[in-house]
């Protein structure tokens, strides 16, 4: 009777592992859907469809990719979710965005941190600009710093959320000018927060630069700095914070990509990390993040892990000292 509950047994594994083989060769043989931790029309949310419009191609995965957004808590809802619910067969992917479940991560009260995910692949980096509305009397971070003295908590300006990119260099813009801000997290993430800047419910506001560069090209605000240790492409006429006399580095710039569960099978993460970074090198999605004002930084898996790991390091010791 031993003997044959061990032949059945040895069967069941064969039988299973063979299975199992096959699921990874024949990856991907269904649409797969891409969770966004944030709402329609923001910074991730378009981004992610344009970088995985091509996903059905032959040269890419061959199959479509679906977005779906679970918006709240500055992303917190989605990534909760995700570590918590996703099935870890290569069918259900998350955007990432860095600094942002990072930093939650290390504030706690989240069910997630960089060991609950598998990075594959990076397709941006975006970092974050003061803008007013484009009739503001705001010309220049001066302005903005001058105001904030005289005032101090006076100075509205939104962001997409706590601890997220935006909230990050408020604390810096605070730190290093010297001032009290009142920073409004907006529930509707980095499109509300626009919308509120544009709207004049606040005297300003810290967004990501692809939103505040298609808000300006569309007349409505004014970018008066950049959260970089650089100028950007998109806005070479916009310096940033250091060149205007404000010690600010780049711990802020918003890094997008995408994620798996962890536990999720090597064969499908291989496959993912060899796939998708050229499915975002692609020329079409090259031409239309152009188009939209929204800075590439295209990194492999690897790449990407040693990118989570400075940038946990960074944030341990940023918000310690804020």
């Amino acid at each position: 009777m031993k003997r044959l509950i061990a032949a059945a047994s040895v069967a069941l594994i064969s039988t299973s592992g063979a299975a199992l083989a096959d699921m990874h060769e024949n990856y991907p043989e269904r649409p797969i859907t891409l969770m966004v931790s944030y709402g329609a029309g923001g910074a991730t949310d378009f981004q992610a469809r344009i970088v995985t419009m091509t996903a059905a191609n032959d040269d890419a995965l061959g199959v479509p990719i679906a977005i779906v957004n679970r918006p709240g808590a500055g992303g917190r809802v989605g990534w909760n979710h995700f570590a918590a619910q996703a099935e870890a067969d290569g069918y259900d992917l998350a955007a990432y965005n860095v600094p942002h479940f990072i930093a939650q991560s290390i504030e706690g009260g989240v069910s997630y941190s960089t060991d609950s995910f598998e990075p594959i692949a990076n397709w941006g980096a975006d970092p974050a600009v003061f803008v007013v509305p484009a009739d503001s009397d705001f010309d220049s971070m001066q302005d903005v710093v001058s105001y904030a003295r005289e005032n101090p908590g006076g100075l509205t300006f939104s962001g997409a959320g706590l601890f997220v990119g935006h909230h990050i260099a408020a604390l810096q813009l605070e730190k290093a000018a010297g001032v009290d801000l009142a920073y409004i997290p907006n529930s509707q993430g980095g499109a509300g927060a626009m919308k509120a800047v544009i709207a004049g419910d606040v005297l300003g506001g810290v967004n990501n630069l692809s939103d505040a560069f298609r808000a300006r090209e569309a007349g409505n605000v004014k970018i008066l700095g950049v959260f970089d240790v650089e100028r950007n492409d998109f806005l070479p006429e916009v310096p940033t914070m250091a060149e205007q006399g404000y010690d600010i580095d780049n711990a802020s710039v918003n890094f997008r990509g995408i994620m798996v569960p962890a536990g999720t099978p090597q064969p499908i993460i291989d496959e993912l990390a060899e796939t998708v970074p050229e499915m975002f090198r692609n020329a079409r999605v090259v031409g239309k993040m152009k188009e939209g004002g929204s800075p590439m930084h295209v990194m492999t898996r690897d790449e990407v892990i040693e990118m989570w790991q400075a940038r946990q390091d960074t944030l341990e010791e940023l918000l310690q000292g804020l």
